[in-house]
């Protein structure tokens, strides 16, 4: 993926941090979430006072692609600090990761992680979740 094109998602997951509910703890995360086609779709974290019922961006965009029919991703940019304040690589949670690993290609799909349109890296599911479990290990 080009420079232009994961700065240009860098911009809609930071655009993001304004829809967040984060009352809690405050850390606000935005993602933006890149089809095969070249859609995107993004997502805010939505906490709730029970904590368990909380929904990082990162699902939340690919909740909302999913149910809009889309199967096929080939990246993903995650922004987020205290406050909204983007100064440090925010990287999914665990069940963010195994959510990735339902819809794509460990080999293939990227995780942007940034704090700037300048300042970002980019990491394949695999070197995020080695190992990871997915709808391959059961269809054997």
């Amino acid at each position: 993926m080009d420079k232009k094109c994961i700065q240009k998602l860098i911009k809609q997951a930071a655009e993001q941090i304004q829809y967040c509910y984060a009352p809690y703890s405050e850390f606000k995360v935005g993602a933006a979430l890149l089809t095969k086609e070249g859609e995107v779709y993004t997502g805010c974290n939505i906490e709730n006072a029970a904590y368990t019922p909380t929904n990082c961006a990162e699902r939340t965009a690919f909740f909302k692609a999913v149910s809009e029919g889309e199967r096929q991703f080939q990246a993903i940019c995650i922004v987020g600090g205290k406050k909204g304040v983007l100064d440090n690589y925010t990287p999914p949670c665990g069940i963010c990761r195994q959510v990735m690993m339902e819809f794509c290609n460990p080999e293939t799909f990227q995780i942007i992680l940034a704090t700037n349109i300048e300042k970002y890296e980019v990491y394949l599911l695999k070197d995020l979740l080695p190992m990871g479990f997915g709808p391959d290990n059961i269809k054997k």
